[in-house]
């Protein structure tokens, strides 16, 4: 990242609409240049756009899928696509609907007139048959931007923002990019723009919604802009909502009750997933996963938006509910409808049956809080994952985060697709007050059973399996009895001593096995970031004339912190301030303390004396004169 203080000139503000950038003016307030990927970006040095170099990760994913979205789409219609660094190789393209797989061979089966080349479609330049691109709140541009010089296959960019001064400087920043042929500038409403182009002529090929907390207000409208099998790209950073701080205000704009769970991440993930398939099926539309990423402070989905009214009746099928219990954590899934074969092949929709728990949970007795629904389907495909986690590796200078791109990717294609949420090692090991067992010798005692278990990218700790719960307590008796509990400490309604009360009826086998190790681990791949630097979290929102974001922000920063905690008092204020209060006991002589008393046994003044015993004054109030030296207060013992 660059810091010089730079001024360059700044056009004038753009109304709505997609005219290009005015006469420029100079700019009064500093600017700092920041390089990412192959964009560079002018800032100003106050808060008035919005920039967090702590998603650089997020953008580097978003312009690796975007690609190799680009290779499927332009790959049908017989053009390959050139991305900088990659080998000149012809790849045979397979697309992830059959229909289109079909129309590739038939491509890559044509025979080509002597002379005859290729279609191709690099980087930087229009591609007639490429990718309509919407960023819907672009801010500073630095996305569209990166798109522009880094994606090919594109044949149009629209940055788009409500702040005239954002839309100042994506101006700036496209000039300074050369990108002025590609992105196109526009201020304007997020939602009234995607509803202006919900003609199927008009839709965008990709919608990428970065907003500033919770996307909600502009799901509705994005679903039906994207074109037929189009992409869409949610980020949500509003994870105090989304992980369980107030389910009701999730359940306002996500339609969903969230819980608070060790697994709330990939729970916030199912929650999004819900409501985009939820608004989506509102227009006979639904949506299929493709990559679902939880990372630092936020939660990325990449879903592509097919129409069909015969699939939209099995998403009541896709949806579940959680029942966990408030004791052990245990969870169970319930889906909210039934998909089951008919004759003549038809596929039969039904209300589901249930619930699957009884009123109080079988291993502790405690009671069960209910959340969701959820996406209950598999949160990513497998092959496009594949697909992006190869382009990555195969060409790594391309991202500054690509070591940490192969990482997640890499975790993810490991995961159980068809097992929802998961528990985790310190979760299972607390809850019978034992200790942890090792993440080998837990994985490997779910395999000797005979069950599945992957890791998770959302936590270090996790452990996906199918087992049913009842088998993995048995693995967590049988860890118990080699290393002990004292039962005594225990009281006999906590969960843990109901747990460990039962004999397990598994004899659990914790010899590690070879293939308990998973490959990413093996290979010590990145897979989970640590702290890039201090403050990484949420920066705050882009105000106009907002406050330079130095020195006065760190040092507000620091005054907020623990801002609802009683500071502690100096020893020496506080000795002084119960000095002003009377003695109690010394008034009734059996204060034996004497000078070591910390509070005062200064005798009230004569006229004190005096008004406390004429019966015009009330016996019940004690009041002290100027000057007198002693306060008004209670006596403390």
């Amino acid at each position: 990242m660059e810091g010089q203080p730079q001024g360059p000139p700044n056009p004038a503000g753009m109304e709505n609409g997609t005219e290009p950038c005015g006469e420029e003016r100079a700019s009064e307030a500093q600017e700092t240049t920041v390089t990412e990927g192959a964009a560079k970006i002018a800032f100003p040095s106050a808060n008035e756009v919005f920039y967090n170099p702590v998603q650089e990760f997020n953008r580097d994913l978003t312009c690796a899928v975007i690609t190799e979205f680009a290779r499927i789409q332009l790959g049908a219609k017989g053009i390959q696509i050139k991305v900088p660094g990659e080998k000149d190789v012809q790849k045979v393209v397979v697309d992830l609907s059959e229909q289109e797989e079909e129309k590739a061979e038939l491509k890559k089966g044509a025979n080509l007139a002597p002379g005859d080349q290729p279609r191709t479609a690099a980087v930087g330049e229009i591609c007639e048959e490429g990718l309509r691109v919407l960023e819907g709140l672009a801010a500073s541009g630095l996305r569209s931007i990166r798109f522009a010089r880094e994606v090919p296959g594109l044949q149009s960019v629209v940055a788009n923002d409500a702040s005239a001064r954002a839309v100042d400087l994506m101006c700036r920043n496209v000039q300074l990019n050369a990108v002025a042929h590609l992105v196109h500038p526009r201020q304007a409403d997020a939602r009234m723009l995607m509803y202006q182009h919900q003609r199927a002529s008009e839709r965008f090929d990709v919608i990428d919604l970065d907003p500033y907390g919770s996307p909600a207000p502009f799901l509705d409208a994005a679903v039906q802009a994207v074109s037929e099998g189009g992409l869409l790209c949610v980020t949500c950073t509003d994870m105090a909502v989304l992980a369980g701080n107030s389910g009701e205000t999730c359940y306002s704009k996500y339609g969903a009750m969230a819980l608070k769970s060790r697994a709330c991440h990939e729970m916030a993930l199912r929650i999004v997933l819900h409501s985009l398939d939820l608004r989506a099926n509102c227009y006979q539309r639904f949506v299929v996963p493709l990559l679902s990423v939880s990372a630092d402070f936020y939660v990325r989905v990449f879903v592509r938006v097919f129409t069909g009214q015969a699939k939209v009746k099995a998403s009541a099928s896709k949806q579940a509910l959680v029942f966990q219990c408030v004791g052990c954590g245990t969870f169970h899934l319930q889906r909210l409808g039934k998909a089951s074969g008919a004759s003549g092949g038809r596929v039969k929709f039904s209300a589901a049956c249930g619930p699957p728990i009884g009123p109080e949970c079988e291993h502790c007795g405690q009671r069960h809080q209910l959340g969701g629904p959820l996406w209950a389907e598999p949160i990513h495909d497998l092959d496009f994952v594949g697909r992006v986690l190869q382009a990555v590796s195969t060409n790594p200078g391309r991202f500054h985060t690509s070591e940490r791109i192969r990482g997640v990717l890499s975790v993810i294609t490991e995961e159980l697709p068809d097992v929802p949420l998961y528990y985790t090692l310190d979760q299972l090991s607390s809850t019978i007050r034992c200790s942890t067992p090792s993440l080998l010798q837990l994985r490997s005692a779910l395999l000797h059973a005979g069950f599945r278990v992957s890791l998770s990218h959302a936590c270090k700790n996790a452990v996906k399996t199918d087992a049913p719960s009842s088998a993995l307590w048995d693995i967590m008796r049988c860890w118990e009895k080699e290393c002990p509990v004292k039962r005594e400490r225990l009281s006999e309604a906590s969960p843990a001593f109901r747990i460990l009360s039962v004999e397990p009826r598994l004899q659990a086998n914790f010899a590690v096995r070879d293939d308990a190790n998973p490959s990413s681990r093996q290979r010590g791949l990145k897979r989970f970031q640590a702290n890039p630097e201090a403050n990484w979290g949420p920066r705050p929102r882009a105000r106009p004339g907002g406050k330079a974001a130095g020195e006065a922000m760190e040092e507000r920063r620091r005054l907020h912190q623990n801002k609802r905690k009683e500071p502690a008092e100096d020893p020496v204020q506080r000795a002084a301030r119960l000095k002003t209060f009377p003695c109690k006991r010394f008034k009734e002589g059996t204060c034996q303390r004497g000078d070591q008393c910390c509070y005062s046994h200064s005798p009230p003044a004569p006229e004190d004396t005096a008004a406390a015993a004429s019966p015009d004054h009330p016996k019940t109030s004690y009041q002290n004169p100027p000057g007198s030296g002693v306060a008004a207060g209670p006596g403390v013992d």
